[in-house]
Protein backbone atom coordinates (compact mmCIF):
# COMPACT_ATOMS: atom_id res chain seq x y z
CA UNK A 1 0.00 0.00 0.00
CA UNK A 2 1.23 3.16 -1.01
CA UNK A 3 2.36 5.68 1.96
CA UNK A 4 1.34 9.60 1.73
CA UNK A 5 5.62 11.21 1.09
CA UNK A 6 4.14 14.31 2.18
CA UNK A 7 3.38 13.41 5.54
CA UNK A 8 6.52 10.65 5.63
CA UNK A 9 9.22 12.53 4.39
CA UNK A 10 11.46 13.99 6.46
CA UNK A 11 14.67 15.78 5.43
CA UNK A 12 17.49 14.16 7.13
CA UNK A 13 19.67 16.77 6.83
CA UNK A 14 17.41 19.44 8.39
CA UNK A 15 18.99 19.63 11.82
CA UNK A 16 22.78 20.48 9.54
CA UNK A 17 21.50 23.37 7.53
CA UNK A 18 22.49 27.05 8.66
CA UNK A 19 19.80 28.95 9.18
CA UNK A 20 19.26 32.09 7.00
CA UNK A 21 19.61 35.17 9.10
CA UNK A 22 17.25 38.02 8.85
CA UNK A 23 19.09 41.47 7.46
CA UNK A 24 17.28 44.40 9.46
CA UNK A 25 17.61 47.75 7.35
CA UNK A 26 17.53 51.13 8.29
CA UNK A 27 13.98 53.03 8.12
CA UNK A 28 14.43 57.01 6.68
CA UNK A 29 11.66 58.39 4.71
CA UNK A 30 9.11 56.15 4.87
CA UNK A 31 11.69 53.21 3.12
CA UNK A 32 14.25 50.68 4.32
CA UNK A 33 17.64 51.34 2.60
CA UNK A 34 20.58 49.63 3.52
CA UNK A 35 23.24 52.13 5.47
CA UNK A 36 25.32 53.52 2.75
CA UNK A 37 28.63 52.58 4.37
CA UNK A 38 27.79 48.74 3.78
CA UNK A 39 29.09 47.70 7.36
CA UNK A 40 26.32 45.31 9.31
CA UNK A 41 26.93 43.91 13.02
CA UNK A 42 25.35 40.35 14.32
CA UNK A 43 24.33 40.69 17.92
CA UNK A 44 23.95 37.56 19.99
CA UNK A 45 22.18 36.50 23.51
CA UNK A 46 23.27 33.28 25.12
CA UNK A 47 25.37 32.57 21.68
CA UNK A 48 22.05 33.39 19.28
CA UNK A 49 22.46 35.56 16.68
CA UNK A 50 19.75 37.84 16.43
CA UNK A 51 20.54 38.93 12.84
CA UNK A 52 22.51 41.33 10.26
CA UNK A 53 21.58 44.60 11.98
CA UNK A 54 22.83 47.82 9.75
CA UNK A 55 25.78 49.84 11.42
CA UNK A 56 24.61 53.17 10.29
CA UNK A 57 27.20 55.60 9.26
CA UNK A 58 27.42 59.42 9.45
CA UNK A 59 26.11 59.84 5.91
CA UNK A 60 22.58 57.88 7.14
CA UNK A 61 22.19 60.37 10.08
CA UNK A 62 22.48 63.25 7.48
CA UNK A 63 19.56 61.48 5.31
CA UNK A 64 17.89 60.83 8.49
CA UNK A 65 17.66 64.80 9.27
CA UNK A 66 16.70 65.73 5.53
CA UNK A 67 13.92 63.60 5.58
CA UNK A 68 13.01 64.70 9.29
CA UNK A 69 13.42 68.23 8.28
CA UNK A 70 11.28 67.68 5.44
CA UNK A 71 8.50 66.59 7.02
CA UNK A 72 8.66 68.49 10.14
CA UNK A 73 6.41 71.59 8.83
CA UNK A 74 3.39 69.59 7.09
CA UNK A 75 3.46 67.76 10.21
CA UNK A 76 3.37 70.21 12.62
CA UNK A 77 0.71 71.66 10.78
CA UNK A 78 -1.43 68.84 11.08
CA UNK A 79 -4.72 69.40 13.23
CA UNK A 80 -4.03 67.75 16.59
CA UNK A 81 -6.76 65.83 16.56
CA UNK A 82 -5.48 64.08 13.26
CA UNK A 83 -2.22 63.39 15.06
CA UNK A 84 -3.91 61.70 17.95
CA UNK A 85 -5.61 59.42 15.76
CA UNK A 86 -2.40 58.52 14.21
CA UNK A 87 -1.04 57.54 16.98
CA UNK A 88 -3.79 55.45 18.44
CA UNK A 89 -3.96 53.86 15.00
CA UNK A 90 0.16 52.85 15.59
CA UNK A 91 -1.27 51.26 18.96
CA UNK A 92 -3.96 49.05 17.18
CA UNK A 93 -1.23 48.08 14.81
CA UNK A 94 1.19 47.14 17.60
CA UNK A 95 -2.13 45.39 19.23
CA UNK A 96 -2.53 43.01 16.27
CA UNK A 97 1.22 42.16 16.46
CA UNK A 98 2.09 42.05 20.04
CA UNK A 99 2.47 38.17 19.62
CA UNK A 100 5.29 38.64 17.65
CA UNK A 101 6.53 41.55 19.26
CA UNK A 102 6.25 39.40 22.85
CA UNK A 103 8.72 36.52 20.77
CA UNK A 104 11.41 39.20 19.83
CA UNK A 105 11.98 40.33 23.61
CA UNK A 106 12.13 36.83 24.93
CA UNK A 107 14.35 36.08 21.92
CA UNK A 108 16.63 39.33 22.60
CA UNK A 109 16.93 38.02 26.68
CA UNK A 110 14.09 39.57 28.13
CA UNK A 111 12.20 37.55 30.57
CA UNK A 112 8.41 36.09 29.89
CA UNK A 113 6.79 38.49 32.07
CA UNK A 114 8.76 41.53 31.31
CA UNK A 115 8.47 40.79 27.34
CA UNK A 116 4.72 40.33 28.20
CA UNK A 117 4.56 43.33 30.19
CA UNK A 118 6.91 45.59 27.72
CA UNK A 119 4.39 45.17 24.91
CA UNK A 120 1.15 46.07 26.58
CA UNK A 121 2.84 49.16 28.18
CA UNK A 122 4.01 50.07 24.90
CA UNK A 123 0.63 49.80 23.76
CA UNK A 124 -0.73 51.81 25.99
CA UNK A 125 1.77 54.37 26.12
CA UNK A 126 0.72 55.48 22.55
CA UNK A 127 -3.03 55.35 23.30
CA UNK A 128 -2.43 57.75 26.29
CA UNK A 129 -0.48 60.16 24.50
CA UNK A 130 -2.63 59.94 21.77
CA UNK A 131 -5.36 61.29 23.78
CA UNK A 132 -3.33 64.23 24.88
CA UNK A 133 -2.47 65.37 21.18
CA UNK A 134 -5.71 68.21 21.61
CA UNK A 135 -5.59 68.47 25.53
CA UNK A 136 -2.05 69.18 26.25
CA UNK A 137 -2.23 72.98 25.13
CA UNK A 138 -5.09 73.95 26.70
CA UNK A 139 -3.00 72.56 29.93
CA UNK A 140 0.13 74.07 29.34
CA UNK A 141 -0.95 77.60 27.14
CA UNK A 142 -2.56 80.83 28.87
CA UNK A 143 -3.64 83.96 28.41
CA UNK A 144 -1.29 86.70 30.53
CA UNK A 145 -2.49 89.63 32.24
CA UNK A 146 -0.66 92.94 31.07
CA UNK A 147 -0.53 96.78 31.48
CA UNK A 148 -0.97 97.55 28.17
CA UNK A 149 -4.00 97.54 25.52
CA UNK A 150 -3.60 93.98 24.49
CA UNK A 151 -4.70 90.58 24.55
CA UNK A 152 -1.74 88.43 25.17
CA UNK A 153 -1.33 84.78 24.73
CA UNK A 154 1.74 81.90 25.53
CA UNK A 155 1.12 78.46 23.53
CA UNK A 156 3.22 75.55 22.58
CA UNK A 157 5.23 75.44 19.11
CA UNK A 158 7.11 71.97 18.65
CA UNK A 159 10.57 72.59 18.76
CA UNK A 160 11.45 70.51 15.16
CA UNK A 161 13.26 67.21 14.38
CA UNK A 162 14.71 66.15 17.83
CA UNK A 163 17.14 63.26 17.87
CA UNK A 164 16.12 60.49 20.21
CA UNK A 165 19.73 57.97 21.47
CA UNK A 166 16.79 55.33 23.14
CA UNK A 167 16.95 52.74 25.69
CA UNK A 168 19.44 50.10 25.96
CA UNK A 169 17.70 47.81 28.77
CA UNK A 170 14.10 48.29 27.25
CA UNK A 171 14.35 47.53 23.90
CA UNK A 172 10.24 48.44 23.10
CA UNK A 173 9.09 50.30 25.74
CA UNK A 174 11.83 52.47 25.76
CA UNK A 175 11.89 53.59 22.81
CA UNK A 176 8.04 54.14 22.43
CA UNK A 177 8.19 55.88 25.58
CA UNK A 178 9.91 58.75 24.00
CA UNK A 179 9.24 58.77 20.56
CA UNK A 180 5.26 58.96 21.80
CA UNK A 181 5.61 62.42 23.17
CA UNK A 182 8.12 63.98 20.45
CA UNK A 183 5.61 63.55 17.43
CA UNK A 184 2.10 64.30 19.72
CA UNK A 185 4.02 67.73 20.07
CA UNK A 186 4.11 67.87 16.25
CA UNK A 187 7.98 67.69 16.46
CA UNK A 188 9.51 64.72 13.64
CA UNK A 189 12.06 62.58 14.95
CA UNK A 190 15.35 60.32 14.47
CA UNK A 191 15.91 57.26 16.89
CA UNK A 192 18.66 55.14 17.60
CA UNK A 193 17.69 52.23 18.60
CA UNK A 194 19.32 49.91 21.50
CA UNK A 195 22.88 49.04 19.89
CA UNK A 196 22.07 44.89 21.51
CA UNK A 197 18.63 44.63 21.02
CA UNK A 198 17.70 46.36 18.33
CA UNK A 199 15.12 44.00 16.47
CA UNK A 200 11.88 45.38 18.61
CA UNK A 201 13.01 48.49 17.30
CA UNK A 202 13.51 47.67 13.45
CA UNK A 203 10.10 45.47 13.39
CA UNK A 204 8.57 48.77 15.29
CA UNK A 205 9.13 50.61 11.66
CA UNK A 206 6.91 48.10 10.46
CA UNK A 207 4.45 48.93 12.60
CA UNK A 208 4.71 53.04 11.37
CA UNK A 209 4.96 52.46 7.56
CA UNK A 210 1.50 50.44 7.66
CA UNK A 211 -0.06 53.49 10.67
CA UNK A 212 -0.64 56.94 8.24
CA UNK A 213 2.78 58.22 9.81
CA UNK A 214 3.46 60.43 6.89
CA UNK A 215 6.61 59.50 5.66
CA UNK A 216 10.09 61.85 7.53
CA UNK A 217 8.03 61.83 10.58
CA UNK A 218 9.87 58.57 12.51
CA UNK A 219 13.29 57.77 11.23
CA UNK A 220 15.13 54.63 12.73
CA UNK A 221 18.97 53.65 12.93
CA UNK A 222 20.42 50.82 14.19
CA UNK A 223 24.38 51.25 15.34
CA UNK A 224 27.02 52.26 17.85
CA UNK A 225 26.07 55.08 19.89
CA UNK A 226 29.84 56.25 20.66
CA UNK A 227 30.04 56.37 16.57
CA UNK A 228 27.18 58.58 16.13
CA UNK A 229 27.27 60.94 19.15
CA UNK A 230 29.28 63.83 17.72
CA UNK A 231 27.74 63.67 14.38
CA UNK A 232 24.06 63.95 15.53
CA UNK A 233 25.19 66.06 18.62
CA UNK A 234 26.65 68.63 16.01
CA UNK A 235 24.30 68.47 13.16
CA UNK A 236 22.75 72.29 12.58
CA UNK A 237 19.45 71.14 11.58
CA UNK A 238 18.53 68.92 14.70
CA UNK A 239 17.11 71.26 17.57
CA UNK A 240 16.70 68.90 20.34
CA UNK A 241 18.57 65.54 21.68
CA UNK A 242 16.44 63.16 23.87
CA UNK A 243 19.07 60.68 25.53
CA UNK A 244 18.00 57.53 27.96
CA UNK A 245 21.11 56.93 29.79
CA UNK A 246 23.32 57.39 32.72
CA UNK A 247 26.56 57.72 30.90
CA UNK A 248 27.91 61.01 32.12
CA UNK A 249 30.94 60.68 29.72
CA UNK A 250 28.72 60.13 26.39
CA UNK A 251 26.11 62.98 27.76
CA UNK A 252 28.80 65.60 28.44
CA UNK A 253 30.49 64.59 24.63
CA UNK A 254 26.64 65.22 23.73
CA UNK A 255 26.26 68.65 25.28
CA UNK A 256 29.37 70.38 24.10
CA UNK A 257 28.58 69.20 20.85
CA UNK A 258 24.86 70.77 21.25
CA UNK A 259 26.17 74.00 21.82
CA UNK A 260 26.85 75.05 18.07
CA UNK A 261 23.33 75.14 17.77
CA UNK A 262 21.64 75.51 20.80
CA UNK A 263 20.08 72.23 21.21
CA UNK A 264 18.18 71.56 23.77
CA UNK A 265 19.53 68.24 25.32
CA UNK A 266 16.84 65.97 27.92
CA UNK A 267 18.45 63.11 30.14
CA UNK A 268 16.34 60.73 30.61
CA UNK A 269 17.19 58.05 33.11
CA UNK A 270 13.13 56.79 34.30
CA UNK A 271 12.21 52.96 34.94
CA UNK A 272 9.65 53.28 31.55
CA UNK A 273 7.54 50.95 33.48
CA UNK A 274 6.17 53.19 36.05
CA UNK A 275 3.33 55.27 35.24
CA UNK A 276 4.56 57.98 36.43
CA UNK A 277 7.30 58.01 33.45
CA UNK A 278 3.99 58.74 31.28
CA UNK A 279 2.72 62.54 31.15
CA UNK A 280 2.07 65.52 29.14
CA UNK A 281 5.55 66.88 30.20
CA UNK A 282 7.43 64.88 28.39
CA UNK A 283 5.40 66.44 25.55
CA UNK A 284 6.60 69.74 26.82
CA UNK A 285 9.86 68.89 27.02
CA UNK A 286 10.33 69.39 23.50
CA UNK A 287 7.74 72.39 22.80
CA UNK A 288 8.94 76.28 22.69
CA UNK A 289 6.65 78.48 24.54
CA UNK A 290 5.54 81.49 22.28
CA UNK A 291 3.97 84.48 23.60
CA UNK A 292 1.46 86.45 20.81
CA UNK A 293 0.44 90.05 21.58
CA UNK A 294 -2.48 91.42 20.44
CA UNK A 295 -3.89 94.87 20.34
CA UNK A 296 -7.34 95.94 21.82
CA UNK A 297 -8.79 98.23 19.81
CA UNK A 298 -10.03 101.04 22.20
CA UNK A 299 -13.81 102.13 21.80
CA UNK A 300 -14.49 105.46 21.91
CA UNK A 301 -17.83 107.23 23.83
CA UNK A 302 -19.75 107.67 20.15
CA UNK A 303 -19.09 103.85 19.73
CA UNK A 304 -16.57 104.01 16.97
CA UNK A 305 -12.61 102.94 17.29
CA UNK A 306 -9.63 105.18 17.35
Amino acid sequence: MPTDSANNDHDPDDSLRLPILKTYKLYIDGKFPRTESGRYYVPEVDGDALGNICQASRKDVKNAVVAARKAQSGWANRTAYNRGQILYRIGEMLEGRREQFTAELLRQGLPATQATHEVNQSIDRLIYYAGWCDKYQQVFSCVNPVASSHFNFSLLEPTGVVFVVASQTSPLLGLVAMLAPVIAGGNTCILLAAESKPLSAMTFAEVLQTSDVPDGVVNLLTGNPAELGQHFASHKDINAIAYDGADNEYLKTIQENAISNLKRVQNYQFDWTSDTCGNPYLIKDFCEVKTTWHPIEKISASGSGY
